[in-house]
């Protein structure tokens, strides 16, 4: 009984090693050109990565410049007076410069601490002062009149 296990499982192990041999010899000789033509895509794949990533990284350039010293920059001082003829409260103007520095309704109540809703009702409110229909065309304005830098 043990004789015929033994030789059933040498036979079995020599039909897998054929089958093996076969198939080894089918894909490698029989293929021999895709597998090769693989092998020479994916080599030139890396290598066009790495020379793309090598070719296109950032390179920082710092450099110092002398600032020729001029007149002193003056502060910029916004328009009271025009500031009272207008009717602009103080957080009216706080929130057009906030507006004029390009942040967003969320991001101004979130420095003020205060409602988005809050600020859409100063905001328009200001517009309505200025004659403004759109964020930026108040910037503009409140340029033109001196409240702006």
């Amino acid at each position: 009984m043990k004789r015929h296990i033994l030789i059933y499982g040498v036979v079995g192990g020599v039909l897998i090693v054929l089958l093996k041999w076969s198939e080894y010899r089918f894909l490698v000789i029989e293929h021999s050109f895709e597998i090769y033509g693989g092998l020479i895509a994916a080599t030139f794949a890396l290598l066009g990565i790495w020379l793309g990533l090598k070719l296109t990284r950032e390179k920082i350039v710092v450099k110092e410049v002398p600032v020729a010293a001029t007149t002193p920059v003056e502060a910029f001082v916004p328009n009271e007076k025009k500031l009272e003829d207008l009717g602009i409260t103080r957080r009216e103007f706080e929130i057009l410069g906030l507006i004029a520095q390009g942040m967003s309704n969320r991001e101004i109540a979130e420095k003020l601490f205060v409602s988005e809703n809050t600020v859409k009702t100063h905001s328009s409110r200001v517009f309505d002062k200025l004659g403004a229909k759109r964020r930026t065309q108040a910037v503009q304005l409140g340029k033109e009149m001196g409240l702006l830098p």
